[in-house]
């Protein structure tokens, strides 16, 4: 292993995609991350389809790295192999319901007294306490509870009965609440390395969405920007256009916000529209869009490619983009630059494809880890570096405290 947190010890009983998430990022930096899981069922993400051998490309591409240990909690001596775990971990990690793992004495109150340095993570819907701390939640209910759905609806004038498009798309909760415990959780181990002491991070999916709404300002205070100025570098609109060439691309940013109607006028060398009647203000530029996307489609149609018009954008100071799907990105020369495609040998005769990693640092190098297990396959390794004879594991097995299985 190698990266800047080669020594970190992660007990990961997180399952899906918030929890894995953020520990896949602790492990790609180089910590070591042993993913517990249930006897009979382990992550449910392992029956995420597509798969090759068995192996479900969604759980590789969020638990590559890890090592797996299944094991039954009901079972005293399983708890016992947790605890001497515990004692040497730095980080423990889990997203149950809030109080699951209470029912086995592995809440922080309990686990800090076996180590007192360990930095507990708890990722839940709504959090630890609260009026919906037992409420399930998953990305789509979350957006739906805390205004993310309602604002995209509205941000892309999808109308409240048209329930063919109100649909939910990728899984934003999930995700930005695994970066959010990755940086809370450094914070925290920050402290410890000053203190001695560790402590428990409670992190919430709805907490997260409000957090990371970029309008939240606005909403919150009980504005809107149905007649006037668009919110600030918030705009409803970044209008996708379509060159004769048959490129797609998006300029990002709406003409209807004043300052970058201006720098539309400029780019397109039409500073008559700004004294033309019918876009005078940002009220009339929304009365009139129809027509002022129909100017600015007619110039963009003059431009043989997307480079060329490109160029000229970027003279106004705003940014353009070509749509494109990932694997066209990924495969081109900024994804061979960046390595973004990490490829993982199943066996001789398989690879998938995931992402690579989102980050270069200058002086330390993450090597990304192939290792990629089924339930259980890590069982006699961990238990043999906790000092357990090979008899005693044997036993485990016997009793069903330990397993192991393919899914």
């Amino acid at each position: 292993m190698s990266g800047p947190l080669k020594g970190l010890k992660v007990i990961d009983f997180t399952r899906v995609l918030a929890g894995p998430h953020f520990t896949k990022i602790l492990c790609d930096m180089g910590a070591e991350v042993i993913k517990i899981e249930h006897p009979d069922n382990g992550d449910l993400s392992r029956l995420g389809p597509p798969f090759t051998k068995n192996f479900s490309h969604y759980y590789i591409q969020q638990n590559i790295g890890k090592k797996c240990i299944s094991l039954d909690l009901n079972k005293k001596e399983a708890r016992v192999i947790i605890e001497k775990l515990i004692k040497k971990a730095d980080i423990l990690a889990e997203n149950f319901r809030p109080g699951t793992l209470a029912a086995f004495d592995l809440d922080y109150n309990n686990v800090k007294k076996i180590n007192k340095k360990i930095v507990y993570v708890s990722i839940s819907g709504y959090g630890q306490n609260g009026p919906m701390r037992g409420k399930a939640a998953f990305a789509p209910t979350v957006h739906a509870e805390c205004g993310t759905a309602f604002a995209k609806f509205k941000h892309e004038n999808i109308k409240l009965s048209d329930f063919d498009t109100m649909q939910s798309d990728f899984s934003h909760a999930d995700v930005y609440t695994g970066l959010e415990a990755s940086i809370s959780c450094l914070a925290a181990l920050n402290n410890v390395n000053k203190t001695g002491i560790g402590q428990h991070i409670d992190i919430s999916l709805a907490a997260t969405m409000i957090a990371v709404n970029e309008r939240a300002h606005a909403e919150l205070s009980g504005d809107n920007d149905d007649n006037s100025e668009p919110f600030a570098l918030s705009a409803p609109i970044s209008p996708y256009l379509k060159l004769n060439s048959g490129e797609i691309v998006v300029i990002a940013a709406s003409p209807i916000l004043s300052f970058v109607f201006f720098r539309y006028a400029r780019m397109m060398r039409r500073l008559d529209l700004l004294d033309n009647p019918k876009y005078k203000s940002a009220k009339l530029r929304r009365e009139n869009y129809k027509s002022l996307m129909k100017e600015i489609n007619d110039w963009v149609s003059t431009f043989r490619n997307a480079e060329d018009l490109e160029a000229q954008v970027g003279e106004a100071g705003l940014a353009i983009g070509k749509l494109r799907s990932m694997k066209e990105f990924a495969e081109g020369p900024w994804g061979d630059y960046w390595n973004i495609i990490r490829k993982v040998k199943i066996d001789k005769d398989n690879e998938i494809r995931i992402p690579g990693q989102p980050w270069k640092f200058s002086r330390t190098k993450c090597e990304p880890q192939n290792h990629f297990a089924y339930r259980g396959m890590d069982n006699k390794e961990i238990l043999l570096g906790l000092g357990y004879s090979k008899k005693e594991i044997d036993r485990f097995y016997s009793k069903n405290i330990i397993s192991e299985g393919n899914i």
